[in-house]
């Protein structure tokens, strides 16, 4: 997989195919490896916030998640089509990883998770949530969550708490993890379960969700 460094960001020249079969790859190599889903915000963020690069410095990779960062990429040969948006990556990716793959959703509302978890077992059945634990928590319940998150092992946990808060749960609570992979998806939850509308295709293609949000 080829990454390109941006802005002082190594973003990774990927596909949602691609960055799919290296996610399946990554578990069955084992340990615990984090993934965010990086917009323009987070790349000017790491540049300019040496807090906020502290905070992301464990993760494995970055994948480009918003489209003026596509077009900047390809100005540096990396001939991409397609940005790999948290959203549609997360539906993308579920989909093609039923059972024996396990996974465990954290963050949006209760609302939104049970809302999550219905249409998922409407029209994906065979995915295997093992678990799932609302966004509304504080840092002193991080104990009760890994415990839950360890004792369950998933495959893949799907952390959906908005920047910075995703970022900064996984930078506290990576190397306490036992396994699987962290992917920081941000309002990935509440477009999958229909909560909360996203940008119209034409705006997502020329790089306007931020106008629609």
């Amino acid at each position: 997989m080829k990454v390109i460094d941006l802005l002082g960001t190594p973003l990774a020249a990927t596909t949602y195919e691609e960055l799919t079969e290296h996610c399946h790859e990554l578990v069955r190599l084992g340990g615990t490896r984090a993934i965010d889903f990086t917009n323009t915000q987070i790349v000017t963020m790491r540049r300019h916030e040496r807090s906020f690069r502290e905070t992301t410095s464990r993760f494995d990779l970055f994948v480009p998640d918003g489209m003026p960062l596509i077009w900047t990429l390809n100005r540096r040969g990396a001939h991409l089509r397609d940005r790999v948006y948290g959203p549609t990556f997360m539906w993308h990716f579920l989909a093609r990883s039923p059972k024996p793959f396990t996974h465990y959703l954290l963050g949006g509302s209760e609302e939104c998770l049970a809302q999550l978890r219905a249409r998922l077992q409407r029209e994906h059945p065979d995915v295997q949530v093992v678990g799932s634990r609302h966004g509304y928590f504080s840092s002193a319940d991080d104990p009760e969550i890994l415990s839950e998150i360890n004792t369950l092992a998933p495959d893949f946990v799907w952390v959906g708490l908005g920047t910075p808060k995703q970022q900064e749960w996984i930078h506290r609570n990576k190397t306490a993890i036992a396994r699987g992979v962290l992917l920081a998806v941000g309002f990935a939850f509440d477009v999958n379960a229909g909560t909360k509308p996203d940008a119209p295709g034409w705006m997502q293609r020329r790089g306007l969700t931020w106008v629609f949000r």
